[in-house]
């Protein structure tokens, strides 16, 4: 329903906090107009209640993970946050976590596995490392020819050194990343023209393919732990073949528990703002490897006070009455009408089981 506002409650010039205060007052929260010289214009926002909950996004190429985020806030979602940065290059499962669900963050990622398809190009560097960078070497094309396009066995040492990408390896961060030196990213610090120190860091791979072969380019898989660099396994790929390589395309397919069939387009979402209330999965689904366990009414007030519960005070939400507490195990609690209310840890001993609270959810 437009709203109808008094002209004396439109002068002019007014500042713009003052026409926000107005603006609110006369239109209420659901829809209101920004104006600004007495001149309405037609730009319409949706305010929603927060949601609480996991979103998974299908992100576009060419926007940075938090700017997909600050285009859910216009809707009304200012508790937010995501699961794993996505380059603003690279595109695919995006884990964005709405409300209470921003406190599940750290548990989520230590938990999960990521999957990428990447297209690598080899023959030039970039400062970078990556398609949007500045190029930095390239080979010309008789070079070109000689170390890759004509070379024997290039397409064969290219398939040896992926495969040898394999269990726990040591990775240079690039320097163009979120990763902190005295407190700084250092992306600041090489866009300021500073010297960057080399910092490497321990990932794991569970599996990696060559996908196909189109010299200068080529395609690779690769099943990795979370905060592995997948540029720097390019940038490292072209060092190794002698040639050089930057990552031109990134797709993340999967990042745990969640594939890229399951996310919804970003602008589906902001464009109906219904669909992204239906398409906001519960706390307790981003961790389906966490058994649900209802407490009764008269021992919510016990968890929402971080005390431990004892195993016996709680029951399985599936219905199953075995006890699924056991050492090092971990659980969410939820009230009796399923709303989540803590991340929790066995404690006790087998002789007198007990919840420990991890991380509160309550709102």
């Amino acid at each position: 329903m437009a709203c109808t506002t008094p002209e004396a409650a439109c002068p002019g010039e007014v500042p713009l906090a003052a026409r926000r205060i107005l603006l609110w007052r006369y239109c209420g929260a659901r829809q209101f107009f920004f104006w600004t010289a007495g001149r309405i214009q037609a730009n319409v926002f949706f305010l929603m209640e927060q949601l609480h909950g996991l979103l998974i996004v299908d992100k576009p190429r060419g926007m940075s993970s938090a700017q997909c985020t600050n285009r859910l806030k216009r809707l009304g979602q200012r508790k937010i946050g995501h699961a794993g940065t996505l380059d603003p290059m690279a595109q695919g499962v995006l884990l964005v976590l709405l409300g209470q669900a921003t406190k599940i963050s750290g548990y989520l990622m230590a938990e999960g596995e990521k999957h990428y398809a990447a297209v690598v190009e080899f023959g030039r560097i970039t400062d970078t490392w990556d398609d949007d960078g500045v190029t930095l070497s390239a080979l010309d094309a008789d070079s070109l020819r000689r170390q890759v396009l004509e070379r024997p066995d290039f397409e064969a040492a290219l398939r040896a050194e992926v495969a040898a990408w394999s269990g726990e390896m040591r990775q240079v961060v690039p320097a163009y990343s979120a990763a902190k030196h005295e407190g700084r990213p250092l992306y600041s610090l090489a866009r300021a023209g500073r010297e960057t120190p080399e910092k490497v860091k321990t990932i794991h791979i569970l599996q990696a393919e060559v996908l196909w072969v189109d010299l200068p380019r080529a395609a690779f898989r690769v099943v990795c732990s979370s905060g592995t660099y997948i540029r720097s396994l390019a940038h490292s790929l072209g060092t190794r073949l002698g040639c050089g390589a930057v990552l031109t395309e990134l797709i993340r397919e999967y990042s745990h528990p969640f594939g890229l069939e399951k996310a919804v387009s970003l602008d589906s979402v902001t464009a109906n703002p219904e669909l992204l209330r239906e398409s906001v999965l519960p706390i307790t689904a981003a961790l389906p490897g966490w058994p649900v366990l209802q407490v009764t009414p008269e021992h919510e007030a016990a968890v929402r006070h971080g005390m431990p519960l004892a195993d016996a005070k709680t029951a399985r939400r599936d219905g199953d009455s075995a006890s699924v507490w056991q050492p090092g195990a971990k659980a969410i609690f939820v009230a009796e009408g399923g709303e989540p209310l803590a991340l929790v840890e066995a404690s006790g001993s087998a002789a007198c089981p007990a919840w420990s609270v991890l991380r509160g959810l309550w709102a």
